[in-house]
């Protein structure tokens, strides 16, 4: 491929001439830097979102040996000069612990060339991209895509385990290596990024190559944080696109694909006709929520598992993990409730529902798993010792939750130290395990905070369905919000909690006019308050939250107290129209008529009324 590229003429504008002076400032300590007199650009092979990918030649010479090497050099675009050597940094580490690293391509180092930083890596003769280019109808078949898939998945938990996320999974970074093995092409471009402000707009709000983005990656800050299973949803991506030759998307531009993916929730289409266990990790890929993803290690175990397997009976009985109703109802995927293994000994109490800050039902308030029978039941039952009663309760183990110095994933907290205004200082519990170690969601940070839960404190937490406001302290909030009249802060009701903690809130007592009105508004829970009945104090204010459900209830109550009004008045007019045609006929009764009042005989007899004939 290399050969054939060099015979072709390309076009002007896929060459650039270069400069050869080495720039020793960024150089200083950095043992990959490589000096760019030694790299000869040839011409341009391939563009991305964040930089172009050239043929070159690296020329090594010494006093023993003259030798040139084929690499391919991805150009990153142009960065703030105060910032480069903070990338070149973040490389240097990435460097070091990539060496060995197996199917993940070969790093030979870094230099800059023009001002611009330059990867280094070995150069591969095709990707899958190309070789699906070349196919008939331009997909792979399912055993090809179960092969490379187990090769990249290797991978990319090499890197994971390292720390490093990927960010950018998509065929065309999926290289071949001579022996038709799948090589993992990106090593976490979009990841050396992440924080660094960079020249487009468009890049300062999203990471990755839109067709292959997670919800959370557009706005990682605001909608994040990114973690490991955001590698999920672009793997999943690429294994459809894979299996269907069609790229996920295809046609849309980034606004659309953001309209799509982040505010309509829509996912990507899943091919018919493949095994029902590798439908169910897709549809599991595409989980709005990432803590509901798949690990990568789910992925593998799936992958592993059809390669294995030759007919769809048996593909039938993989991974066929059933979960009782009880649990279902809570709003779990089995991906979710499969990252954390109950043991003996572990502290456990009733799960929460999803996307609840309290529990239904306490069946068990807290106890201590003291037998598991996963080994003679594969439902998976727990023996919970609780206080108070006398033998161990029998509990499926999806219901329970372990709890690690009083919390458990899922629950809400509040950083003790709260000095660094730059993120929110109330967050949602992601993981924590058995040492204490926990990593939290929290607005403003684009991943996981890390640290251990001496540092924290439980929080008020908050569900969809609850009304809030901004506290009477904020001044000017996080996000933009509301105003009713006379400059008061509107009430909303929470839409959707993401999870970092960020309330997505609609104010149905707004009446929907005008753009800006229609739209719903973005809060942090460290800014809002809980607004209900129970807290409104006396007759006007609960009226005020009354009105909060809908924009309707006042006109509502206006008609209706204008009908009423119409009503009484129409029925005291004809009361009082009745009552003075009474008095007329009472005064007009002895000046002649039909009717004569004829006194009696006897002063206390009744009088005759006498009518004429």
């Amino acid at each position: 491929m290399a050969s054939t590229i060099a015979a072709q003429k390309p076009d002007d504008s896929e060459y650039e001439i270069i400069e050869g002076g080495s720039e020793s400032a960024l150089a200083t300590g950095t043992s990959p830097w490589m000096n760019s007199a030694t790299l000869k650009l040839r011409h341009r092979i391939g563009r991305g979102p964040f930089g172009d990918v050239w043929l070159a030649t690296h020329h090594q010479s010494t006093e023993d040996y003259d030798e040139h090497h084929e690499v391919a050099i991805k150009m990153l675009h142009p960065i703030k000069e105060d910032q480069r050597k903070v990338v070149v940094d973040k490389f240097e580490d990435l460097f070091s612990k990539c060496q060995g690293v197996e199917s993940v391509c070969l790093l030979r180092g870094v230099s800059s060339i023009s001002g611009r930083i330059c990867i280094i890596m070995k150069f591969y003769e095709g990707c899958v991209g190309d070789k699906m280019a070349r196919l008939r109808g331009g997909k792979l078949s399912l055993p090809d895509v179960l092969r490379y898939g187990v090769d990249l998945v290797t991978g990319i938990l090499e890197l994971h385990s390292k720390g490093f996320l990927i960010l950018n999974l998509k065929p065309s970074n999926f290289l071949l290596s001579d022996n038709d093995k799948a090589i993992l092409g990106d090593v976490g471009v979009p990841y050396l990024l992440l924080s660094i402000p960079l020249p487009s707009s468009d890049m300062t709000v999203r990471l990755g190559t839109p067709n292959y983005m997670a919800p959370e990656q557009w706005q990682p800050e605001v909608r994040g944080p990114m973690s490991f299973e955001t590698d999920s949803w672009g793997f999943g991506c690429s294994v459809v696109e894979m299996l269907t030759g069609v790229q996920p998307w295809c046609g849309k531009s980034a606004d659309e694909i953001y309209n799509l993916v982040v505010r309509k929730q829509e996912k990507s289409s899943i091919p018919s006709g493949i095994p029902p266990p590798l439908e169910n990790l897709l549809r599991g890929c595409f989980m709005y929520d990432l803590r509901s993803r798949p690990s990568m290690t789910d992925i593998l175990h799936v992958l592993k598992s059809l390669q294995d397997s030759e007919e769809e009976e048996v593909w039938r009985g993989i991974d066929s993990r059933e979960i009782r109703k009880s649990s279902a109802a809570l709003g779990y995927t089995e991906w979710f409730l499969s990252k954390d293994q109950l043991r003996v000994g572990d502290t456990v109490r009733s799960r929460k529902p999803a996307n609840s800050f309290k529990h239904e039902n306490m069946d068990v308030p807290e106890g201590t798993v003291v037998g598991l029978e996963r080994d003679t039941d594969p439902d998976e039952f727990a023996l919970v010792k609780v206080h108070g009663v006398h033998d161990p309760l029998r509990v499926h183990v999806s219901v329970l939750e372990r709890v690690t110095n009083g919390l458990a994933s899922g629950d809400w907290v509040r950083l003790k130290d709260g000095e660094d205004k730059r993120h929110s200082l109330v967050g949602v519990i992601h993981s924590i395990d058995r040492d204490g170690n926990v990593a939290v969601g929290f607005i403003g940070l684009p991943t996981l905070w890390k640290g251990t839960s001496s540092q924290l404190q439980m929080a008020k937490g908050y569900s969809v369905g609850q009304f809030v406001k901004i506290k009477a302290n904020v001044v000017i909030p996080r996000f933009k919000w509301m105003r009713k009249g006379r400059g008061i802060w509107a009430t909303g009701r929470i839409s959707k909690v993401l999870p970092n903690g960020c309330l997505e809130v609609e104010f149905p007592g707004v009446l929907p006019f005008g753009k800006e009105h229609g739209s719903s508004c973005l809060a942090d829970p460290a800014e809002v308050e809980v607004v209900d009945f129970n807290t409104c104090e006396g007759v006007v204010k609960k009226y005020q939250h009354l009105e909060d459900f809908h924009w309707a209830v006042r006109p509502l109550l206006i008609a209706m107290g204008l009908l009423t009004a119409m009503k009484l008045g129409l029925f005291v007019g004809k009361k009082a129209g009745r009552s003075k045609d009474g008095k007329q006929r009472d005064g007009s009764g002895g000046q002649g008529g039909d009717c004569q009042i004829v006194d009696g005989q006897d002063s206390g007899k009744s009088k005759w009324l006498v009518f004429s004939v």
